[in-house]
């Protein structure tokens, strides 16, 4: 069975080497160790080598841990990252990509039935569900990471898109703590964070807590 069967987007860790001030894989190890079930690796800076280091140190650490074949791992837009990287044997499960990135169409040619392919969107009838597996949707508060206060999406708006969505919906941008209980009330099937984690003095410790939070209130 392949990991895009069983996808689980609850927990969604995006991280990128500009996104925190010890090692990826540090952060990574972390937050799957207490439960986060997606890693994103999202840079704007790092080269594709970089890149490409970056998810193979990933990809260790979350199979060190046992969940290589329930943690997926992905990459944000570079799909010749992951072409690259799965040529050199590291376990990369697919790419997301934005309305303006290379279509989904084609990253599903290139990787697969079994590969993951995300895209972030704000309408049904942008996605695909026969080549799309989960809509990434947000922002939920304007961030250092993304700061533009127009793309903010309201909880009423998150009920609405789940209600609609063919497929799952991950929502993100400024999620905290606090917020995780309104998430859950939304039915979306996930949230996704940066510096929730990435930038967290302990990222076990916030993991654990937004992990935990996430299950008691459903």
């Amino acid at each position: 069975m392949s990991i895009r069967e069983h996808l689980d987007i609850s927990a969604y860790l995006v991280i990128g080497s500009e996104n925190c001030n010890r090692p990826v894989e540090e952060v990574v190890k972390a937050a799957v160790a207490e439960g986060f079930t997606c890693v994103q690796i999202r840079s704007k800076v790092d080269s594709a080598r970089e890149m490409i280091s970056v998810l193979e140190k990933s990809a260790r650490v979350i199979n060190e841990l046992g969940k290589s074949d329930s943690v997926a791992l992905l990459v944000d837009d570079r799909l010749d990252v992951v072409l690259a990287a799965r040529e050199l044997g590291i376990k990369v499960d697919g790419v997301h990509v934005g309305q303006s990135d290379i279509p989904v169409e084609v990253c599903r040619k290139f990787l697969g039935e079994d590969s993951i392919v995300g895209l972030t969107a704000r309408e049904v009838s942008a996605v695909n569900p026969a080549l799309v597996d989960y809509i990434g949707a947000g922002v939920l508060h304007p961030t250092d990471t993304k700061q533009d206060a127009s793309s903010v999406i309201t909880l009423n708006e998150i009920t609405e898109l789940v209600k609609v969505s063919p497929i799952p919906v991950v929502v993100g941008g400024g999620v905290k703590l606090k917020d995780i209980p309104a998430l859950v009330k939304t039915k979306v099937q996930g949230f996704f964070v940066v510096s929730a984690v990435a930038g967290a003095d302990n990222p076990q410790l916030a993991a654990h807590e937004l992990v935990t939070a996430w299950h008691d209130n459903l």
